[in-house]
């Protein structure tokens, strides 16, 4: 019934999906305790994936419901229209966060409410997880609640519907409808929008059988389950400076439809931003000026100079650039003040060392837990007067509103990243949106990426893939002919080709494909390079010491390790040289094999060589920025297995990346006009 968080972070980013199947879910794992002998259609695959489960093995692959089409990308969003009153009509339950520990007479409620409809009494946990101490109630009244958890489809949710209301409840069941609102809204999310047009969900809606999309979503406005948004169409704008349209018409507008919680989110760090433009006071008595004279390059010092005048800087540039960012900090640090550079990942913060002192250094999951970074104020904010955020792409709307919420007024922030690289896991486009509102210096980093792989990778960032001079075989290219082949050129090149030639063992070469199913995926991958380079009978969940592992305790984190040894307590694993213990029962939802990744997993990452596999099938999940984001992850070496022949070229030079609806960028556009006006 469910789909683990592998299949589900596939899902969340379109170009990571060829092959995508469905896999153990995540915990509780399911039992088929309870399930009534006479299921419905709809439940049929849900028992036997229950049931398959259980035996050790892995359940078919499900057919998915139809989602909504992908939108374009917002412009020039105008404030949201007020919401009206919520109707009597109940809201949809909230989600609230994992609680320290479960009521077990919820537990029990939510396990007889889920017998009733046929579904895995097992699920109970994660129904008071996702639904509250009510589920049981919450669950009986309203079946499509079942949609809060976690991999649940819409006809599983219809089938479950179906049994608990005896029949009751069809397409057309205002509950039905209100749920699958807010369900398409959270799968949009999940795959980066902040938002959706009015016209791509209320095709969603007539996918999954609503008849009158149009007054569902009136209604769902209404009742307060979205919010509405009124956006000038740039599209008509640009038709009528042509002289396609007539002038004294009304602008034309887009309706953007969106969750409460996104949304809050994009206007919640819009407002952060702003804040900190406006609070910051250059202070005369600092020679940044001179500071910028002693930077170790001219785009570092111009680096300098910016966030000397301003509390808000952004920063571009490819893997060498990171430098410029790291002498800010040190620059920052030598006029006395209070700075540090965070980095998306523990190998991008070692990557800083030599250029900063590492006691101002943090990951950016460190220094927002507290656990890294320079602590808090009495007011709660960080105590820091700069901070320099590297990997801003990957820095999803939430995240991002959380981190500028706790620099303190009067600092300077500098976002710094690739912009060519894909975008963040979870929803939004932080930086692309902060790039394009225009709203605070940029500073574009001069400093190309040496070798014969930076020339590579700098070339596709502009879309074009050219040959490049590699004499020491820095960059080679391994066609093959189907993903079986690829498979077993890809062992051959970590276990044999790469140490040998190039001089890098296997532990440091890293291998990245689109995506984690198929038969040239990161499980079939995963399982040759294993078999090849550490044989053993995976007596610990599948695992035996020594395997190389990604740790995901959440969804959009991906930490990489070893395993190390398993005991009573759980797989014990160094990640990173961080000994991390996870419970037995977690390691099925929480640990895969890792000499094979996806490019989001491998982004903020580097090793001193990479094999990028392309197995034919591929070239529909592409896009530019994975190409250039799975090229750029080699510092000595690149290998390009791959089988998609002509479609590469295109795809670099055709499609830049898949595009998300958000609103960041509009909000930015129209703070700054107002700021102007007055």
């Amino acid at each position: 019934m469910t789909e683990d968080r592998e299949d589900r972070e596939d899902r969340a980013e379109p170009e990571e999906t060829a092959g995508e199947e469905t896999a153990a879910p995540r915990r509780p794992r399911p039992s088929t305790e309870g399930v009534g002998s006479q299921l419905p259609a709809e439940l049929t695959d849900l028992a036997a994936a229950v049931r398959a489960i259980e035996r050790g093995e892995r359940p078919a692959a499900p057919a998915r419901s139809g989602g909504p089409a992908r939108p374009a990308v917002s412009r020039d969003a105008a404030a949201p229209s007020p919401a009206p009153a919520p109707a009597p009509a109940p809201a949809p339950v909230a989600r609230p966060a994992l609680p320290a520990q479960l009521s077990g007479d919820a537990v029990a409620a939510a396990r007889t409410v889920l017998a009733a409809g046929g579904a895995p009494e097992s699920l109970a946990e994660a129904a008071v997880t996702a639904l509250g101490e009510r589920a049981g109630e919450v669950l009986r009244e309203d079946p499509w609640q079942i949609l809060a958890l976690a991999g649940i489809r819409v006809d599983q949710a219809d089938g479950f519907a179906k049994t608990l209301l005896g029949g009751e409840g069809g397409p057309g069941d205002e509950r039905r409808v209100r749920a699958l609102v807010v369900w398409l809204l959270e799968r949009a999310a999940e795959r980066g929008h902040t938002a959706l047009e009015w016209g791509t969900l209320g095709a969603a809606l007539g996918q999954n059988g609503v008849g009158n999309a149009e007054e569902t979503l009136k209604a769902a406005v209404a009742d307060g389950l979205v919010l509405v948004f009124h956006v000038p169409d740039e599209s008509a704008g640009a038709r009528a400076a042509a002289g396609d349209e007539d002038d004294d018409e009304e602008a034309p507008v887009r309706l953007l439809l969106g969750l409460d919680r996104y949304a809050l989110a994009e206007e919640s760090l819009a407002d952060g931003l702003s804040r900190l433009v406006n609070t910051f006071e250059a202070d005369g008595s600092q020679d940044w000026e001179g500071a910028a004279g002693a930077a170790p390059s001219p785009s570092a010092a111009a680096l300098v100079r910016a966030a000397g005048g301003s509390g808000l800087v952004a920063h571009t540039g490819a893997e060498a650039a990171r430098e410029e960012p790291a002498a800010l900090v040190a620059a920052a640090r030598s006029l006395g003040l209070r700075a540090w550079a965070v980095a998306a990942t523990e190998d991008g913060r070692r990557r800083l060392a030599g250029a900063v002192d590492a006691e101002a250094t943090a990951t950016l999951a460190g220094l927002l837990s507290g656990h890294e970074g320079p602590g808090r104020d009495e007011d709660g904010a960080l105590a820091l007067d700069l901070l320099a955020v590297l990997d801003a792409p990957q820095l999803d709307v939430e995240t991002a509103a959380t981190l500028v919420e706790s620099v303190p007024d009067g600092a300077r922030l500098v976002l710094s990243g690739d912009p060519a690289v894909l975008w963040s896991p979870g929803p939004g486009r932080v930086f692309a949106d902060l790039l394009a509102a225009k709203v605070c210096p940029q500073v574009a980093s001069r400093t190309p990426d040496p070798g014969p792989v930076g020339e590579l990778v700098s070339g596709i960032g502009f879309g074009e893939l050219a040959e490049v001079d590699a004499p020491g075989k820095e960059v080679v290219i391994v066609p093959v002919r189907d993903a079986g082949e690829a498979v077993h050129r890809t062992v051959q090149l970590v276990a044999d080709s790469v140490p040998r030639v190039i001089g890098v063992p296997p532990e440091d070469t890293q291998v990245i494909t689109p995506g984690h199913g198929g038969a040239a995926g990161t499980r079939a991958l995963n399982a040759a390079l294993k078999e090849r380079l550490n044989p053993g009978p995976g007596r610990f969940g599948g695992f035996d010491p020594g395997d190389r592992i990604v740790h995901a305790p959440a969804a959009g984190t991906a930490v990489p390790g070893t395993v190390v040894s398993a005991d009573a307590q759980g797989l014990r694993l160094d990640c990173g040289g961080t000994p991390v213990v996870v419970a037995p029962d977690a390691v099925p939802a929480e640990v895969r094999h890792g000499w094979a990744v996806t490019a989001h997993q491998a982004a903020g990452r580097r090793w001193p060589a990479a094999v990028v596999v392309l197995p034919g099938d591929a070239a529909q999940a592409l896009t530019r920025a994975w190409v250039y984001t799975a090229f750029s992850r080699g510092e000595r070496h690149l290998s390009v297995v791959q089988g998609v022949e002509q479609a590469l070229p295109r795809v670099v030079a055709e499609v830049p990346a898949r595009d998300r609806t958000t609103r960041l960028r509009d909000i930015l556009r129209e703070q700054a006009a107002a700021a102007a006006a007055e």
